[in-house]
């Protein structure tokens, strides 16, 4: 999630700037230490060093491997990743046997990937939401996320630090930390807040310590943490991913999405991702409206002939912030795009109904979770978690567990009270808002500020952010795509495109036409403090 003015924003929104170098060819004589060859490169730079036998899966993961050694455990010590797959290697090599015997290769060959740690792997990694209680965890079955990567020729690398819960724990707590990971750091200034909840995941892909990762978000937990570190997010519309293998918090807008440095690598994942789980009956209403390659809406003019919505009323922004969107509307203008000034259904009713929905669905996905461990299940309920935290040194440390105190009060999903909350909180985000907007005004896409620079982490406070875009499309389950707008005092800002359900495609059009014209990703270049 994201917000916490109203309710807990579960993923809440990276010194000097390094040069982009995109590099496609490691030096013959390369040192150890100088991997600017790999760095900011791509997944299609990658693929085709790999036909092109500049390099090896193994040589490639091992680079990764050791920047995480370097940058994420010692050095500024971000602070991203919670375990480092052990059998990563493994994995390389087998791929490399694969590319040595001339079999085709996967949309995601060789590509090392991180996840986040509340997705299932059935390997040598436990799944842990970055709670204690979970630590040793280890699940029966890949998720089918994972299951597509691997499929997909991905090497899942590392599992990846979040807000403990996906951020739904306190209404007080700082985004990016938990009880098995810490406290994960912004790759541009360190002392900066990444925002969560798939804080880990964002940082990673900025601080170049994978190509692409996966995130999740309920509202805001894919979108601020891209804002937050510079890089592009994926938040689909729900159902076109499976959710099943994932820890819960929402039925109704829980969904998973990539996270990268473009829109190009993002789209690449999105397709590698989507498809029908049975088992998740929200995926099956994705039939006929999903794609495995969106590589043909990757369109330099995409944004040419396309009205844009520009939602002046999302949320508060600091004068910096209005300064940039005066800018990246002239831009989007430039290309081709008629801006038309909206305004969203206001007031916080359906944020309320959307607190209130979720309180509901966490205690019911999370006890099923639990049912699922099975015998090894290390407590069987939302009602032991919330004794089990009171009994640990470090779970409490900082911040209480509210939220979670406040769903066990909860009944189940026939409650009359839930079903109103549900039915007030969709009708006002998808008919009275995103598809009332569109309708009104004939629009192809809205757009918004994702949010402000980054904060500094506040373990006593906890968050102290201004502004965020992400609730209507999280609320509605409808689709948003994030993309770096600039720069403020050395710390990255992202713009939002968001459409109708299903309108993935057309996303990417506007959002790839935005982000070739205006190319503001720069790497984090780890400033200890501004």
């Amino acid at each position: 999630m994201q917000k916490k003015c109203v309710f807990i924003i579960i993923a809440c929104f990276a010194l000097m700037f390094t040069s982009c170098k995109t590099g496609q060819e490691k030096p013959a004589a390369a040192s150890k230490e100088d991997v600017s060859w790999i760095t900011e490169m791509t997944i299609s730079q990658l693929q085709a060093g790999y036909s092109e036998k500049k390099y090896t899966v193994s040589e490639v993961v091992s680079v990764f491997l050791e920047r995480i050694d370097q940058i994420d455990k010692s050095g500024p010590a971000l602070n991203s990743i919670i375990i480092v797959n052990p059998d990563a290697m493994k994995i390389a090599a087998e791929l490399d046997s694969l590319l040595a015997a001339g079999e085709p290769m996967g949309p995601l060959f060789g590509v090392p990937v991180v996840i986040k740690d509340n997705i299932d792997t059935h390997d040598s990694m436990p799944n842990t939401g970055g709670a204690t209680v979970l630590r040793n965890s280890y699940p029966a079955s890949d998720s089918p996320v994972v299951a597509k990567l691997r499929e997909a020729g991905a090497v899942i690398i590392a599992k990846s630090n979040l807000s403990e819960w996906a951020n739904f724990r306190s209404m007080t707590s700082s985004s990016g930390w938990s009880g098995v990971g810490g406290q994960t750091k912004n790759p541009y200034i360190l002392d900066r807040n990444p925002c969560g909840s798939s804080s880990g995941s964002g940082v990673a892909v900025s601080a170049n310590l994978c190509m692409a990762a996966i995130g999740t978000e309920t509202n805001g937990s894919i979108v601020c943490p891209s804002n937050n570190n510079g890089i592009v997010g994926i938040k689909p519309t729900v159902g076109l991913i499976s959710r099943r293998g994932i820890i819960p918090i929402s039925y109704t807008q829980d969904t998973p999405g990539p996270m990268a440095r473009t829109v190009e690598d993002a789209a690449k994942c999105l397709g590698a991702l989507t498809g029908i789980d049975p088992a998740d009956q929200l995926t099956l209403e994705s039939e006929g409206r999903s794609l495995m390659d969106y590589s043909e809406f990757l369109k330099k003019d995409g944004l040419k002939g396309k009205r844009i919505g520009l939602i002046r009323n999302s949320a508060r922004y600091s004068v910096k912030v209005e300064e940039l969107v005066k800018k990246a509307v002239a831009d989007m203008a430039s290309m081709g795009a008629e801006i038309i000034e909206v305004d969203a259904p206001r007031g916080s009713g359906y944020e309320d109904a959307s607190f209130e929905v979720l309180l509901y669905e966490f205690r019911d996905g999370l006890n099923n979770y639990f049912a699922g461990l099975g015998e090894n299940a290390p407590v069987k309920n939302l009602t032991e978690l919330i004794e089990f935290n009171k009994n640990d040194t470090v779970e409490l440390s900082y911040f209480d567990q509210s939220i979670l105190e406040m769903a066990d009060k909860k009944g189940d999903l026939s409650s009359p009270e839930y079903k109103k909350a549900l039915e007030t909180m969709l009708i006002a985000a998808r008919k009275e808002g995103i598809d009332k907007m569109m309708d009104s005004h004939d629009l192809d896409a809205l757009v918004a500020p994702t949010g402000s620079p980054a904060w500094k982490t506040d373990l006593v406070l906890g968050d102290h952010f201004i502004g965020g875009s992400s609730s209507l499309a999280a609320i509605s389950g409808y689709p948003a795509i994030t993309v770096p707008m600039g720069f403020i005092s050395n710390l990255p800002v992202g713009i939002t495109f968001f459409g109708r359900a299903w309108s993935e495609p057309l996303l990417i059009e506007v959002a790839y036409g935005y982000e070739q014209g205006t190319l503001h990703r720069k790497a984090p270049g780890f400033m200890p403090t501004d």
